[in-house]
């Protein structure tokens, strides 16, 4: 099972077929995935179209909705732990897209986020196809360690991140945003910074560590945590 490979050609889907999950795979990997802050408890149910509320002009067959005690980064826990699953279910032939415009019917208080899947034939493009900012604009100094960073996807792809080298790895920030993206997407850029995280967790399983130090803000950047990989 080679996720970091799903990386390089994996894309937002959004054309799905009718077809059947066995959801027991999914279950499965999920009871034995990675969790960046192994602290923060958090939980999921799968659902169908009829029993979320959805925005979008598309729809799935299924939808996982997030759940997460509200602890500080659950954010980034969620996105770092749900998108290994996005990589998972992609090496099974099933499509998947973050859904911001998206709730679940039933209220509850621990709901993050809902993740849209379903089997697709549309599941793959060619690297040249994705939109994403240089390696320069999203680190102090251009690294191909960050090129599995630079692909993963974010809300509006809008790439909330910025890394700065240290001799052991990585600071990671994210963007501070303005009022207007403040209420466009800022309640999902923890998210996206877990997105990107995942990505350079599965392209370096055995090295990567993640530690939140004391270590201050830089202009424009709110400090995350740090990484090795």
């Amino acid at each position: 099972m080679d996720l970091a490979s799903q990386i390089y050609v994996r894309k937002s889907c959004r054309k799905y077929l009718d077809d059947e999950i066995d959801m027991n795979q999914i279950n499965e990997f999920l009871s034995n995935v990675k969790s960046l802050i192994p602290e923060i408890s958090y939980y999921y149910e799968i659902l169908t179209k009829d029993e979320v509320n959805i925005r979008t002009r598309w729809k799935a067959p299924y939808y996982l909705a997030i759940y997460s005690e509200k602890k500080d980064n659950f954010g980034v826990n969620a996105g770092f732990v749900f998108q290994q699953l996005s990589l998972y279910m992609q090496t099974l032939g099933i499509g998947s897209c973050w859904v911001g415009m998206a709730s679940v019917k039933q209220d509850n208080p621990d709901f993050v986020i809902l993740i849209a899947f379903g089997k697709s034939d549309d599941l793959t493009r060619d690297i040249s196809q994705f939109k994403r900012k240089d390696l320069s604009e999203i680190a102090d100094s251009p690294d191909d360690k960050l090129k599995p960073a630079q692909l993963a996807p974010s809300a509006v792809n809008s790439q909330p991140w910025y890394f700065k080298h240290t001799d052991e790895g990585f600071d990671i920030y994210k963007v501070k945003p303005n009022v207007l993206k403040r209420k466009i997407i800022g309640k999902w850029m923890d998210i996206d910074v877990g997105i990107v995280l995942a990505h350079l967790y599965v392209s370096n399983p055995e090295t990567f560590e993640f530690e939140v130090k004391n270590k201050k803000d830089i202009k424009g950047y709110s400090y995350i945590g740090s990484i090795k990989i």
